[in-house]
């Protein structure tokens, strides 16, 4: 007993000289405990969850969130009387003490909870000297804070092995269930583990977390914290871990989110769970199926063209496979993406000149520096439509438009796309560029056929729904919605793409689809991307170390894999036919010169183009031309308007357009309008019209009525 005494003494004179004065923060009302990231999909279900900075699964909760068994399981097993001392049981000290100086060494504690909070926030070695620093710092920090306050920081940040802190988190990873579900065994079984995680690992010793968690529900019990029917419950409750894994969802896409996102936040995303494991499965079977051509891995993006949301990524076909570099993120690595990148070629040929009947010759030429492409065919076709020639993804016209454009103007429209990646000098690339000679991204090549879909206009990629992660950037119109939309209506002519690709091909869908392919050189890499209205899916298939495939090109690798994503995301996201802007007008012509069908014509088809672009000249037979009729394109004859009271007339009025290009008269129900061009605008008002106009020695005549 004296040696008690004077371990009593030395204790309370050295309080006031072993510690500071500070006093630990709890933040009140609060959860300190640093948490980790977690990425959910687009139904708040987990995608993965990743570690926090202190290398743990944590995922705070508040006391009210938390089950009351648990509260009653830990009093139970770690301080009986919490709620009645004041940071230092000065029962259980004397017992300690008296056990301790017994058996001259430590073998019995008596922590109570606040002490056991103050060490977990401030660990130092255990000694004589450092117990009595605990306690003092425990008396102040219940001097500090509410019981209530001090117990939600300690099941916040106790450890409960595997990497697992928090009660929150250990709920979920034992027992698949939040910890307010938590039941009175699953309760105590969790509060032994607090004597020790590692011991009592219930993975590795079910045998002694069992014993130990019947030691606590006697506890409870003998303590009056559960009935006797509770107890007796409980004992008979087998040990039944649920979730002893964590989801590892989207590896690659949870991966570049939490690179994204700041410690301890919750980020619900876009994506789709169900489009996300297809793809993923997609790929996997496919990469087998090419394995025998030197096929390794491949990737894929899925967008939501309304939004630009990311709604699948799979970075590669197995996340897990080291032998083939499966965490190489195949969505934002570079490669160079072939023909892909034709179709913003031939837009800004749209927008300068050229028409999608336009004639472009298919032979063998050598371009400035020596440059000369050839066709994945090995043959040359004469003279092609631009229709034709970006269907089949014929090289050497697409190269002889680049010429008359010029690098430096093509770089600037793939620039406008959103190719970020494309930061080399137009020099650099030269005309090579309009064959994919450049590095981009998958993601920057779905972004941009997204923007196809919209009619031209480029949104930012988003992530999530967290508007933090979501780009401040602004939409920006690349091209005229009529340009896209005559774009995309080649890539989705089955019947203009059978000459390079058959009526067959992995391009062809049930519904209304717009797709086009891309080899690089030496058959590095392909690439397929697919749009419809409403998604767009781009794929990647290829080698990451930068082997080359065994002449796999983009229609046997990479399109078979996008046309079954593509057709199963379009059962969850359907679409109907892309809508036809106003400016896109339709007129039969000769298919080998590109003018207008006349009479002697032996092969004609209708094509798009823009109500500026319609050819002038009629092809005479021999595909030479000759002056086209004089023609009313708006209004037509027939046409019946609607004059709505209500409205403004400045914004009631008709866009009179006829085909010519020459200083024009016009004669309304036979009076005199002043002499214009061939359109101008005129307001609208009741009655039946006759409209006359003269152009060039030319005249043609339309009626229309107003009610």
């Amino acid at each position: 007993m004296k040696k008690l005494a004077v371990y009593l003494a030395m204790g309370l004179v050295l309080l006031p000289r072993l510690t500071n004065g500070e006093v630990l923060s709890v933040e009140a009302g609060a959860v300190s405990v640093p948490a980790s990231v977690q990425v959910l999909d687009n139904q708040n279900h987990p995608l993965q969850t990743f570690l926090s900075n202190r290398q743990t699964y944590s995922e705070p909760v508040s006391l009210s969130d938390i089950s009351p068994f648990v509260l009653l399981a830990v009093q139970a097993a770690e301080d009986r009387r919490f709620y009645k001392h004041h940071g230092i049981d000065f029962k259980a000290v004397l017992r300690a003490v008296w056990q301790n100086v017994r058996w001259h060494g430590i073998v019995s504690g008596a922590s109570t909870i606040t002490q056991q909070l103050v060490r977990a926030l401030h660990p130092r070695p255990k000694n004589w000297r450092n117990k009595w620093i605990e306690a003092w710092d425990a008396w102040q920090l219940e001097r500090k804070y509410s019981k209530d306050e001090i117990l939600q920081q300690y099941l916040n940040i106790l450890e409960f092995g595997n990497h697992t802190q928090g009660i929150e988190a250990a709920a979920r990873f034992y027992f698949g269930v939040p910890a307010s579900e938590l039941s009175v065994a699953q309760s105590a079984l969790l509060a032994g583990l607090i004597q020790s995680p590692t011991r009592l690992n219930p993975l590795k010793n079910p045998e002694g977390a069992l014993v130990r968690r019947n030691r606590v529900l006697q506890a409870m019990y003998r303590n009056q914290f559960i009935t006797q029917e509770d107890y007796h419950l409980a004992l008979s409750e087998p040990l039944a871990l649920q979730a002893t894994t964590r989801p590892v969802q989207a590896p690659h896409f949870s991966r570049l989110i939490s690179r994204l996102t700041s410690p301890g936040e919750q980020v619900q995303t876009f994506l789709d769970a169900d489009l996300q494991q297809y793809a993923e499965t997609t790929l996997q079977r496919h990469v087998d199926r090419l394995a025998e051509e030197h096929v390794t891995n491949a990737a894929a993006v899925v967008l939501d063209n309304q939004t630009g949301a990311v709604l699948a990524y799979v970075g590669s076909a197995d996340f897990e496979d080291v032998e083939h570099a499966g965490q190489v993120d195949g969505v934002l690595a570079k490669r160079q993406p072939g023909s892909a990148l034709k179709p913003f070629v031939y837009a800004l040929a749209l927008e300068n000149g050229f028409t999608a009947a336009s004639i472009l010759q298919d032979e063998d030429t050598f371009f400035e520096g020596g440059f000369r492409p050839r066709n994945y065919d090995g043959k040359f076709h004469g003279g092609v439509s631009v229709r034709r020639a970006l269907a089949n993804s014929y090289n050497v016209p697409v190269v002889r438009v680049a010429e008359t454009l010029g690098a430096a103007r093509i770089l600037q429209e793939l620039h406008a796309f959103g190719f970020a990646s494309l930061n080399h000098p137009a020099e650099f690339y030269g005309l090579g560029i309009a064959l994919g000679g450049g590095e981009v991204t998958l993601l920057e090549l779905a972004n941009a056929y997204s923007a196809l879909a919209r009619g031209g206009l480029v949104k930012p990629v988003v992530f999530a729904r967290e508007p933090r992660l979501q780009s401040n950037t602004v939409s920006v119109r690349a091209v005229p919605e009529e340009i896209s939309y005559i774009i995309t209506d080649i890539l989705a002519d089955n019947a203009a793409r059978a000459d390079a690709f058959g009526l067959n091909s992995a391009l062809q869908f049930p519904f209304p689809a717009a797709a086009k392919t891309g080899t690089s050189k030496d058959y590095k890499d392909n690439f397929a991307i697919g749009y419809t209205a409403r998604i767009t899916v781009a794929v990647w298939a290829g080698n990451f170390d930068g082997s080359s495939m065994q002449k796999v090109s983009g229609v046997t690798g990479a399109a078979p894999i996008l046309h079954d994503i593509l057709v199963y995301a379009t059962k969850r996201y359907p679409a109907g036919p892309f809508a036809k802007p106003y400016g896109v007008v339709s007129a039969r012509i000769c298919t080998h010169s590109g003018l207008l069908a006349g009479e002697n014509c032996a092969a004609t088809r209708e094509e798009l183009f823009t109500t500026d672009t319609i050819p002038t000249q009629i092809c005479d037979g021999t595909h030479e031309s000759m002056p086209a009729p004089l023609q009313f394109i708006f209004p037509v004859r027939g046409d019946v308007f609607v004059y709505d009271k209500s409205l403004p007339d400045t914004s009631q009025q008709l866009h009179i357009q006829v085909s010519a290009q020459a200083p024009c008269s016009w004669r309304l129900n036979d009076q005199p309008l002043p002499e214009t061009e061939s359109e101008f605008w005129w307001p609208l008002q009741k009655g039946k019209f006759d409209l006359t106009v003269t152009c060039s020695g030319q005249t043609a005549q339309t009626f229309f009525t107003v009610l």
